[in-house]
Formats: C-alpha cells, structure tokens, sequence
C-alpha cells in the first residue's frame, strides 16, 4: 500500500478563458493568432509542433518556451503559486500544458535532455491527464 499524502493541496488553478482568441485561431493561422493574441499560449504551442513536425527545432523551442513563459504569467495572475494542479479539463489551460509539452519536446529536439525530462515531469506533475491526452 503506498503512503498516503496528509498534507492539503493547493486548489487546481484555472486560467481565464479567450473566446475571441480561440476563435481567432479556430479561423485563421496560428502565427497570425499569435501576432494579435500574444498572450494567447494555444497559438504558441501550435506554432512549435508545426515547427517540429518541419524540423524547425530551434524555432519551435523558441516558440514553446514564448508560450510557456506567458502561461506562467497568466497561471500566477490566477493565484497559482508555483505548484498545485493545473488541470486538463479546464479547457482554457489547455494551451499552456501544450506549450509545456513541447517545449519538453523541443528541449529534447536541440539536445536539452534535462530540460526535456523537467518539463515531462512538470506536465505530469500539473495533471498526468494532461500527459495522457497530449501523447496520444
């Protein structure tokens, strides 16, 4: 039987919802998504696993990390802490755990291997979800 965690655990965090962004990028590219929403971390990860899949790794990590760094800043400003769930059913935190996911793989993509396992770990440690749905 494994241990059972005693201590409380921070409430999941919920990233605000953009439906003028999402729908933007619903009906136009992800760079121009990108261009008029740069908050918008959905664009962004869509922008590295475009670049990836194209063998643009440089560019995608660029793109990656652009959009985990605004996730981050969107997370804190929802009262995230540094640690604590940031669930995949929460649609609208779906873009940052994407962006997560590839920055993971673009780390590893340009030979970053310890960045790469951080940010699994990190994906993982928000809601394994969250990894499930992204590697699948």
């Amino acid at each position: 039987m494994a241990p059972q965690n005693l201590m409380a655990q921070p409430p999941a965090t919920e990233m605000p919802d953009d439906a003028d962004a999402r729908a933007h990028l619903d009906a136009n590219s992800a760079e121009d998504t990108a261009r008029n929403y740069p908050w918008f971390c959905a664009a962004w990860a869509r922008l590295a696993k475009d670049a990836l899949a194209e063998g643009r790794d440089v560019e995608a990590y660029a793109y990656a990390r652009t959009g985990y760094h605004r996730g981050l800043d969107q997370l804190r400003r929802a009262g995230w802490r540094g640690n604590g769930p940031v669930l995949w059913a929460h649609k609208p935190n779906r873009g940052f755990l994407k962006c997560l996911f590839q920055l993971s793989r673009s780390a590893d993509a340009i030979g970053e291997s310890d960045e790469a396992a951080r940010c699994a770990q990190f994906l993982r440690d928000c809601d394994p979800a969250a990894a499930d749905a992204v590697t699948a």
